[in-house]
C-alpha cells in the first residue's frame, strides 16, 4: 500500500461526537486557542504557540502534507458546536513493516469527556482497515497519565518504558510505548 494512495485524498471520518477532517487556515484561531495553553503542550514535543502565526505556520505545513499525499493528521471538530478542538492522526508510516504511530492533541476545555479515546479508536480503525497496518504504536511521556488512559481505553497495550528516549524542552524524557496489533483489533471487533 502506497502512502500517497491513502493520504493523497485524506477522507473525512466520523464518530458519534466528532468529525475528523482536513484542517484549513480557517482553523487558526481555534488552534491557537488550545495550542497556546501551556497545559495542553506540557507533555508534547512541541512548544506552546506564542502567536497566531505559530498556528498558521502549523496549518500551512499540514495543508502542504495533504497536497503532497504525505502521512498527516486530521483536525477534530466537535459536532455539538461545530468547533475545531484538536488533532489526531499518524506521525509516520513504515510501509515495509506495516506499522505506524498515532499522535494527538486536544483543547483542555474538552478533556475528560472520552473524545480523544473516540478519535483514537477511529484512527486505529482507519489504520487497520484502510492502511492495512499490522501494528499501530503510540508513545507518551511517563508523566502523562491521561494520555496513557486514552491509549488503554482505545485497546492499546503497554509494552514498556523507553528510558531517556528523546530530548525535548531541555531534558531527556522517558516514554511509555503502547501498541495494538491487527489480530488484536479484529479479535476485539468480533
Amino acid at each position: 500500500m502506497k502512502i500517497k494512495e491513502i493520504f493523497g485524498n485524506l477522507p473525512q471520518l466520523e464518530t458519534e461526537r466528532l468529525i475528523l477532517r482536513k484542517m484549513t487556515l480557517g482553523n487558526a484561531s481555534f488552534l491557537f486557542e488550545y495550542a497556546s495553553d501551556p497545559e495542553v503542550s506540557r507533555h508534547t514535543l512541541w512548544e506552546s504557540h506564542k502567536s497566531i502565526e505559530d498556528s498558521i505556520n502549523f496549518l500551512k505545513s499540514m495543508i502542504q502534507k495533504y497536497k503532497n499525499g504525505e502521512v498527516s493528521v486530521w483536525g477534530l471538530v466537535y459536532k455539538e458546536n461545530n468547533k475545531f478542538i484538536g488533532t489526531c492522526g499518524y506521525g509516520w508510516w513504515d510501509t515495509v513493516h506495516c506499522r505506524a504511530e498515532i499522535g494527538y492533541a486536544l483543547s483542555r476545555k474538552y478533556w475528560n469527556k472520552g473524545l480523544m479515546t473516540e478519535a483514537v479508536r477511529e484512527v486505529i480503525k482507519f489504520g487497520f482497515e484502510k492502511m492495512k497496518l499490522n501494528r499501530i504504536e503510540a508513545r507518551c511521556v511517563v508523566e502523562n497519565i491521561a494520555s496513557q488512559k486514552v491509549l488503554e481505553k482505545a485497546g492499546m497495550t503497554y509494552e514498556g518504558t523507553l528510558r531517556e528516549q528523546l530530548f525535548a524542552k531541555g531534558s531527556y524524557r522517558d516514554l511509555k510505548i503502547f501498541s495494538i496489533l491487527r489480530k488484536e483489533y479484529y479479535r476485539r471487533k468480533r
